[in-house]
């Protein structure tokens, strides 16, 4: 969908923004940039939502612990929807309300997978376990990541030796966007949804978490279970292939100018960019006026 398309079918929806009562957000490329923090206007944009009695959540791929921090200054009372919503977890009274990992045999089939000799030197693997970060050794992307997501990753050498317990996501980055285009099609041949969800957050993370895990399941599950919404009362944002279901799912979807094409196709309304405080532009044509 074009943005003058896309435009067109958000008009048609602006009467019914006043029924939004639910704005759910995705983290990086959405409300962090560059810089890693919420801007002053998107901050302000939140609050000013929160201020008219709107439910403000965030869903994120990112680890629970590494999303906290954008929670908490936003002020949301919702539990935080952390790994594409395996992880949804109330941050004051820890209660976790959904937890779906994966299964050791898929997670041991994946890691075999990553380490053929072909692949094996072109990809930092990460894997979750009980909100902890380990890797087989600090590579430059992982550092890099590290830094960003305010994480301290656990280098264990055989990455097997984690699977005592089953892990909430495994991550393979890779600079070469390519490579984890190839990894997502061939993965997609060997599992089918029922066993597995494949996506990218940004192009070069290659994600996988519980075949029932996805954002559009979690906010319905903060919408519908735990408020009584329905999605036409629901607004998202986001600007990646993760966000695709919930974009989706929403009564108003909006996709940021940053995301990829086909994220913008399918949206209500094509924001702009995060650096453009997009998400500020988007929650004040729908929600504020």
């Amino acid at each position: 969908m074009h943005k003058a398309s896309a435009t067109q079918s958000a008009s048609s929806k602006i009467e019914s923004a006043s029924n939004i009562q639910l704005l759910v957000l995705d983290i990086d490329g959405t409300i962090s940039g560059k810089s890693n923090t919420l801007s002053p206007a998107v901050k302000q944009a939140i609050m000013t939502a929160q201020a008219q009695g709107i439910k403000v959540a965030i869903a994120t791929g990112r680890m629970y612990r590494s999303a906290l921090r954008f929670h908490q200054e936003i002020g949301s009372s919702l539990p935080l929807v952390a790994y594409q919503g395996a992880w949804i977890q109330d941050p004051v009274t820890t209660r976790i309300h959904r937890h779906l990992s994966l299964s050791k045999e898929i997670a041991q089939q994946l890691l075999d997978y990553f380490e053929q000799p072909e692949l094996r030197s072109l990809l930092s693997v990460h894997f979750y376990i009980n909100d902890q970060l380990y890797v087989r050794e600090f590579t430059r992307e992982t550092e890099l990541y590290a830094q960003r997501s305010g994480i301290t990753p656990i280098a264990v050498g055989d990455l097997r030796q984690t699977l005592s317990t089953e892990p909430t996501k495994v991550l393979a980055l890779c600079d070469d966007p390519n490579v984890i285009d190839g990894l997502l099609g061939n993965l997609r041949l060997q599992y089918t949804p029922a066993e597995l969800y494949l996506t990218t957050s940004v192009a070069t993370f290659f994600e996988a978490t519980h075949p029932r895990v996805n954002k559009g399941v979690a906010v319905r599950y903060l919408a519908e279970e735990m408020l009584g919404l329905q999605p036409m009362n629901v607004m998202t944002i986001g600007d990646n292939f993760n966000d695709l279901e919930m974009i989706e799912y929403a009564g108003i979807g909006v996709a940021m100018g940053n995301a990829p094409a086909a994220i913008q196709a399918i949206a209500q309304w094509v924001a702009p960019s995060v650096e453009a405080d997009g998400a500020a532009v988007a929650i004040e044509k729908f929600l504020l006026s």
